[in-house]
């Protein structure tokens, strides 16, 4: 069973630096600036989500981090997705740069955002020699799961290293009187999880309000933040920003271990 670490890595996404960047033609704001004043701040990773519509995150954004980058670089998308102009496919995107962690996502071109988790028992057999390639080139492989999912123990079986828990649900219920529930849906989604070898991930509408109940569940490697994050540094400044959620997720840590 893996071992869980002290706190929660932070890993932060960009896509919304480069959304941004996008609505004019001048480069700025810069995606690989943010990322070094992320870094700066105390991210432990970065991670980007190109889609072939190239919204955001464009392949020579990629290429760029890839070469600067000396924390985690993860990957997202949907590993089914081919070449479409300047977009060369997600998988022979993710060959050519190599990161430290690619997440299959299961997302259409046209979904505003990622909304659901892997059903493995449907997609599973066509997932499982691409997690055996990423593998075998040396990165680690993360499926996004929603925590009700019964296939849980299927990303286990099918070779992942971790699964990214989909917080969407946990997100709605927090400051409600189903707050508490649906953090233990959560508790058990990533325990089921660790008990067959598997680490956890976790990701979407977490934010400066309900991050910390979140980052006291056990075993939970590293949170993926962008929207709440790039929303804050509009405001507070993106190194204060990073600087916050860094603070909740230590602090947390401390707490786990008393």
């Amino acid at each position: 069973m893996p071992t869980p670490r002290t706190s929660t890595a932070l890993s932060v996404n960009l896509n919304k630096i480069a959304l941004l960047r996008n609505s004019r033609m001048s480069g700025i704001p810069s995606v690989t600036e943010a990322a070094r004043i992320a870094i700066a701040q105390g991210a432990d990773g970065i991670t980007v989500h190109p889609r072939p519509d190239l919204r955001h995150i464009r392949p020579t954004d990629v290429y760029e981090l890839a070469a600067m980058l000396k924390v985690e670089f993860n990957i997202e998308g949907n590993p089914f997705e081919g070449a479409l102009g300047e977009y060369p496919g997600f998988l022979e995107l993710v060959r050519k740069v190599r990161p430290a962690q690619c997440t299959l996502v299961p997302d259409s071109p046209d979904q505003l955002t990622s909304d659901h988790g892997w059903d493995l028992k449907k997609d599973g057999q066509q997932l499982r020699p691409i997690i055996e390639e990423l593998k075998a080139r040396g990165i680690r492989v993360s499926l996004f799961m929603n925590a009700d999912s019964e296939d849980i123990e299927l990303a286990a079986a099918l070779g992942a290293d971790r699964i990214e828990l989909y917080t969407e649900a946990y997100a709605d219920a927090f400051g409600t009187d189903q707050q508490q529930a649906l953090l233990e849906l959560f508790m058990g989604a990533a325990e089921r999880a660790r008990a067959v070898g598997l680490e956890v991930n976790a990701g979407h509408d977490l934010n400066l309000d309900n991050l910390g109940l979140f980052a006291t569940i056990p075993g939970v490697a590293e949170v993926s933040i962008g929207h709440a994050l790039i929303a804050d540094a509009l405001l507070m400044g993106l190194g204060d920003a990073v600087a916050a959620y860094k603070t909740i997720l230590v602090k947390a840590g401390i707490e786990s271990t008393r």
